[in-house]
């Protein structure tokens, strides 16, 4: 179980964009810009709306690791690696609807993606770029 540092959400509340990778499962990379991605109370689970991610989602049910990135001007920026699991109905999936639709209506909010972090990277530059936080 690997959860977040109150210094690593520090740097997710700054973060308005993240780049968010995945491959298929050949190992054809896909990257995309997300604003729908959020912490979860759990601080080790992430919700991520799919609105417009037909790449990403194909990616995912092939294989499901996700990788994105935090940048902030006051925090280490850091790579998060996690497992993603897709919902399109329950509970959560509705609450997720909810948000999607209270940022703009017309949102489809086809599905939620859970990403339960696996490792946490920094990637500042310098001679500790690459190293494993959790």
């Amino acid at each position: 179980m690997v959860k977040l540092t109150d210094d690593m959400i520090s740097v997710l509340s700054e973060t308005k964009i993240f780049m968010v990778a995945t491959a298929s499962k050949s190992g054809v990379p896909n990257v995309v810009p997300i604003g729908m991605l959020s912490l979860q109370d759990d601080k080790e689970t992430f919700w991520m709306i799919d609105n417009y991610l037909n790449k990403t989602i194909r990616n995912i049910m092939e294989n499901p690791q996700v990788s994105f990135s935090c940048l902030s001007e006051s925090g280490i920026p850091i790579q998060i690696k996690c497992d993603a699991k897709v919902e399109d109905s329950g509970a959560d999936y509705e609450k997720a609807v909810k948000i999607a639709h209270a940022k703009k209506e017309t949102y489809p909010a086809k599905r939620l993606i859970k990403l339960k972090i696996r490792e946490v990277y920094s990637v500042k530059p310098g001679e500790r770029a690459g190293e494993k936080l959790l």
